[in-house]
């Protein structure tokens, strides 16, 4: 009789992904534009990045948001309907922000797209009408979420894990809506909007030669100038475990979060562990979290963590929504699981499945034109070695048992991480409190709140 082999077999050489490299050249007010040519479709996009150092707005938060959604209405050269007309007639995609600008098109019309990209970054026509739609709508917004439990749980958590006065931390009110006028937004987009971490990345079917007189052309005039250098505290995260708990009344569901603070940047050895550690945390569906909350316990529709890398200090954390009778439970269940990442070895076969995965769905980005722009611009802006996405696989599959547990120590702070709950205090305190770990209360915008006293319902009798 046959016996099957039905012995795994062992993974082969890694595929060798060739990225094409971008041909670039710098413009005298320091914009950089990378060029990749691409003829397989006749197709180009363009990508416009300021790759500006997060700054804070103070009372005056919302005013780049604001710049944002003004930024694109037509521009000083050509009216909003004549602009927005153009633009439908070439049946292209633009899109603008406070922090670039991206578009789409067929090539043959590509000139003219990057005509009105450039016209609309560099002469916006910011007017008092579209001013006070725009700030209205973003109020209507506000008060629409005003009890959005996810939306409170989002800004507290930044609140706790930054603090206030970080980028990352401070949040829009009404208030400093109200405090934002036309003028803020004028000098908020001649204080950031320029040239000097600016990057332009054009993939696809041009040549360089002719697009780079076509940029020069354009581009040229915009006035050399540097952004404010800004400076505020590093973040630090807490002494220990806690929870930190958000009472919002109308909650049916309690929306916990995992929090601390990482300084991981994409260069650095830790990354690609990290992330695949992660991926195998809360990741993807067959995650410890996600089959634990939600397969084994139906507690949740998903459970998931994520990891922030870059210049900047980023976050971890791990969240989930899960219904108010079982919330003291699922903090259980994610200390458990965070605590064993960091004690228990990932066995070979979730490692290999999980690495496979994420190779994966790198192999099928690459074609993309936007992935080969994000990839041009990743390597300049984080400073990466210029092989760092033709290694990306090979780098995947070195990843190690080993290294799994010891990014997770560096990484998924279970000792000094924040459990952070937006939900109704009336259903969780009482099972919270009987975990023994230190709670700290706090209202929906992350102000401290002394300890509550829980009202007792009458008694019948």
């Amino acid at each position: 009789m046959q016996v099957n082999d039905r012995t795994q077999p062992k993974p082969g050489k890694s595929p060798i992904i060739n990225i094409k490299k971008p041909q670039t050249f710098v413009l005298d007010n320091g914009m950089k534009i990378l060029i990749v040519e691409n003829h397989k479709l006749p197709r180009v996009s363009f990508n416009l990045t300021l790759n500006n150092a997060p700054f804070t707005e103070g009372n005056k938060k919302g005013v780049d948001e604001l710049t944002s959604n003004l930024i694109g209405n037509g521009s000083k050269i050509t009216t909003k309907a004549a602009f927005n007309e153009e633009i439908d007639f070439w049946g292209v995609d633009i899109n603008f922000s406070s922090h670039g600008a991206t578009a789409n098109s067929l090539s043959k019309y590509s000139v003219r797209v990057l005509e009105l990209m450039a016209e609309g970054v560099l002469h916006p026509n910011f007017t008092q009408e579209d001013f006070d739609k725009e700030k209205a709508k973003l109020i209507e917004g506000m008060k629409a979420e005003e009890k959005s439990v996810p939306a409170i749980a989002s800004r507290v958590v930044d609140v706790l894990a930054f603090g206030k006065n970080h980028p990352s931390g401070e949040f829009m009110t009404e208030e400093t809506l109200h405090n934002i006028t036309l003028t803020d937004v004028e000098t908020n987009y001649k204080t950031y909007f320029v040239p000097e971490n600016a990057y332009l990345v054009i993939v696809g079917d041009v040549k360089y030669e002719n697009t780079k007189v076509v940029v020069e052309k354009l581009f040229s005039t915009w006035e050399k100038k540097n952004t404010p250098k800004t400076t505020y505290d590093i973040p630090a995260n807490t002494s220990n475990l806690q929870i930190n708990l958000v009472d919002v009344p109308n909650a049916v569901q309690s929306e916990i979060t995992l929090v601390n603070t990482v300084n991981l940047k994409m260069g650095d050895p830790d990354f690609f562990p990290a992330v695949i550690a992660n991926q195998i945390l809360g990741g993807d569906f067959n995650s410890y979290l996600n089959m634990n909350l939600r397969e084994k316990n139906a507690w949740t529709y998903g459970a998931r963590s994520s990891i922030g890398a870059g210049k900047y200090t980023s976050k971890f954390f791990a969240k989930s929504a899960v219904r108010n009778a079982v919330t003291d439970s699922a903090v259980v269940e994610f200390i458990k699981e965070i605590k064993r990442i960091r004690t228990e070895k990932v066995s070979d076969e979730v490692l290999e499945t999980v690495k496979a995965g994420y190779i994966g769905r790198f192999v099928m980005q690459v074609e993309k034109p936007q992935a080969v722009a994000r990839y041009a611009l990743n390597i300049e802006t984080e400073k990466l070695p210029a092989d760092f996405y033709e290694k990306y696989i090979q780098t995947i599959n070195a990843v190690t048992t080993e290294d799994i547990l010891r990014v997770a120590n560096k990484y998924f702070l279970i000792d000094n991480i924040r459990i952070v709950i937006a939900g109704k205090k009336s259903e969780i305190f009482t099972g919270l409190e009987k975990l023994k770990i230190p709670m700290f209360h706090f209202d929906k915008y992350g102000n401290p709140l002394e300890k509550p006293t829980l009202k007792k319902s009458p008694s019948i009798k």
